[in-house]
């Protein structure tokens, strides 16, 4: 058996818009290097500056490299055959296999990766990056982040697993491909004790810093389509996730909004759909030095109690500029109009004078307190229960305004329970607005019977 120790430098993480500039191939028997293939290749594309940076490849120096095109009959011929070896191995192979896909021929070798392999290997070490595991086993890397040098480097690692644990690498491509999508860092064993259940998960990067958090009804099918494609961001969530924890919710209801107060919390820096700020509007009240009961609309402050929330500025707004009609109000004490005098409906006829002490606080106040009221009726709490983690339990999800509030998971004896008793017993969650759109989409599938207001 032999097998191709390849490493490549490129312009970038994407394989399919990203071009190599570099590639080394080295053919080892199972004692030694039998063949070396080295060439920069023409990338025929910008290499940015932090590239040339880290690899010294300049665009001076491909210029006049061939194209990949030119030299891909050589290298198709080297890999022909053989098992293909690189140290983060989904990496290279994906810009190869994206290179020959690009003129007309499909890539399909057999995989082994160098990280996957020291890990079992030579366990317990800090880190299973080229460099620091280079250092930490005494193998000199010639180039640092040139193909060739690194290639070399990966070589003489690769030969020392072989030739002393050489059951590690004859195990691995026994298991063939249904291993090859793992990241370097997770375990054939991690993989095969996630659920196949509904909950939320979590992905942590070496450090256990979490930089992933989703959802799934069922998590393990989940975390192998995280990682088929080769887009920028799945190789490089693919190198840094070195662990996987989870929590398990039976509801799907629940697993949403779990993700969202997650993801709110922890801004993990890959989940960039959900990773923004709100900038929702809220309307407040207040009390001015002359008794008047005045409301502004203003960006909303978790800090300070809000009446009423909204999606846009607009949306406040317009609200406003209904309900200083519905209920006479006026449009200077409810933020509409700024004038340091009386408002301009005043002066039509359309407000009663508040604005410039032609009418008294306890009368105004009368109209405002009703615009209150109306509010106040239209909002409410509702408690739902939905399925839990078995049979013997349901989750207890409970609504405010709309807004999730609280859950928890309630026992079948429990369920008999007094539901004002079960809202007490739920654990509190942070107020995030965003969750009422959840709300919006599920309450749909869920039966009336378990839709229970309070």
């Amino acid at each position: 058996m032999e097998f191709v120790i390849v490493d490549i430098e490129t312009t970038g993480g994407n394989p399919s818009q990203g071009g190599i500039t570099e590639i080394a191939a080295l053919v080892f028997n199972g004692n030694n290097i039998i063949e070396r293939f080295h060439t920069l290749v023409n990338p025929e594309r910008y290499i940015p500056n932090f590239i040339t940076g880290l690899t010294g490849i300049s665009q001076e120096m491909v210029e006049d490299a061939p194209k990949f095109e030119e030299i891909a009959e050589d290298l198709w011929n080297l890999l022909e055959g053989r098992t293909f070896v690189a140290h983060n191995v989904n990496f290279d192979y994906a810009f190869i296999r994206e290179a020959f896909k690009a003129i007309g021929k499909e890539l399909n070798l057999p995989k082994l990766c160098t990280v996957r392999l020291s890990r079992k290997a030579f366990p317990g070490l800090g880190s299973y990056g080229l460099g620091r595991i280079c250092e930490q086993l005494a193998i000199e890397i010639s180039h640092r982040h040139r193909a060739f040098g690194d290639a070399e480097a990966t070589a003489i690692l690769f030969q020392k697993i072989y030739q002393h644990q050489s059951d590690i690498i004859f195990q691995s491509l026994k298991k063939g491909k249904g291993e090859q999508f793992l990241p370097p860092h997770i375990s054939q064993e991690k993989f095969q004790s996630l659920p196949e259940a509904t909950g939320i998960y979590f992905f942590h990067d070496r450090h256990g810093q979490v930089i992933y958090v989703g959802k799934a009804a069922n998590i393990k099918s989940r975390f192998k389509s995280h990682f088929s494609g080769n887009s920028e961001e799945k190789l490089a969530l693919k190198s840094e996730i070195h662990d996987i924890t989870w929590e398990l919710t039976g509801s799907e209801f629940l697993a949403y909004l779990l993700e969202i107060l997650e993801i709110k919390s922890l801004w993990p820096k890959f989940n960039r759909a959900q990773k923004y700020k709100s900038s929702q509007w809220a309307l407040f009240q207040y009390e001015d030095s002359n008794g008047f009961i005045r409301f502004q609309v203003s960006k909303n402050n978790p800090k300070i109690q809000s009446i009423m929330e909204f999606d846009s500025h607009s949306e406040a707004w317009k609200f406003m500029m209904d309900k200083t009609t519905e209920f006479e109000l006026c449009p200077k004490l409810t933020g509409i109009q700024k004038t340091p005098e009386a408002c301009y409906d005043h002066q039509i006829g359309k407000c009663h004078g508040a604005c410039c002490e032609k009418e008294k606080p306890a009368l105004y106040n009368q109209r405002a307190k009703e615009f209150l009221a109306c509010i106040t009726n239209n909002k409410g709490a509702v408690l739902i229960k939905d399925k839990g983690r078995s049979t013997h339990e349901n989750c207890a999800l409970y609504f405010e305004n709309g807004v999730f509030s609280a859950y928890g998971f309630i026992s079948q004896e429990e369920y008999q329970n007094n539901n004002e008793e079960i809202v007490a017993s739920l654990r509190i969650v942070k107020h995030i607005p965003e969750t009422k759109y959840i709300l919006r989409s599920f309450i749909p599938k869920i039966h009336q019977r378990n839709i229970i207001p309070i």
